[in-house]
């Protein structure tokens, strides 16, 4: 990466950050606003705000996010798209927090003038209190006063990626008594939905839980976004 490259990446990452600074002085506590750095999957968050949405904070990882994120398509789409610079962005999408709790949410991903991938901006909002008016009320209002909830620790990683495999296995396993291409090719679809493969050496970790080669999972990956 050239030194002109690396200025530009910081000069938009300090805005971004500016940016979800002036949300959280505004936004309820119902919505969370993250920013990532997608060049570095193990601690990504670089700025949050309304943390206890997901349980994240500042340096954890991309894996921790909600489940069924189509923001890790929005990231592998803009890694596949070859000489574009323009943002990817994926709007209003229905996901899951960790803790099963209904989550609208929206990704825009970011790219440099080389076109290369390295930051994204998440928004989740919480949809669990909307059944009750007067709790959504109050949720809606800024109380900075108010203190956040206590965020949790949140697993590393390594060990995102592996419940993501081992989950993926195991509901592919369902299917029947024999483990063969149509199981495997479904294991290695829900670990791509999981996010799995947007980590460095995620198609390793997959062809050796799945006894093949890394080149079949390329082959897979490639025959899952032919649909």
């Amino acid at each position: 990466m050239t030194d002109a490259t690396h200025e530009e990446r910081r000069l938009v990452l300090d805005v971004l950050r500016a940016t979800i600074r002036m949300l959280g002085s505004v936004l309820g506590r119902n919505t969370e606003v993250l920013l990532h750095d997608l060049t570095c999957p193990e601690r990504s968050v670089l700025a949050i705000v309304n943390g206890h949405i997901s349980g994240r904070q500042v340096g954890s990882p991309i894996l921790a996010g909600p489940k069924d994120d189509r923001g890790f398509d929005a990231v592998l789409q803009a890694a596949l798209e070859k000489g574009s610079q323009a943002p990817v962005v994926v709007e209003n999408y229905p996901t899951r927090g960790r803790d099963g709790r209904a989550l609208r949410s929206a990704t825009v991903v970011f790219r440099d003038t080389a076109g290369e991938p390295y930051a994204s901006l998440c928004v989740n909002t919480d949809l669990s209190g909307i059944a009750a008016a007067q709790a959504c009320l109050e949720q809606l209002l800024a109380t900075a006063a108010e203190p956040a909830p206590p965020i949790t620790d949140t697993p590393d990683l390594e060990q995102l990626m592996t419940q993501i495999i081992d989950g993926a296995l195991q509901d592919a396993r369902r299917q029947g008594v024999r483990f063969g291409k149509a199981q495997k090719l479904d294991a290695v679809r829900q670990m791509h939905d999981g996010g799995l493969f947007i980590v460095k050496g995620a198609v390793e970790k997959a062809a050796a839980a799945l006894g093949v080669s890394r080149y079949t999972i390329y082959n897979y990956l490639e025959e899952i976004r032919n649909g």
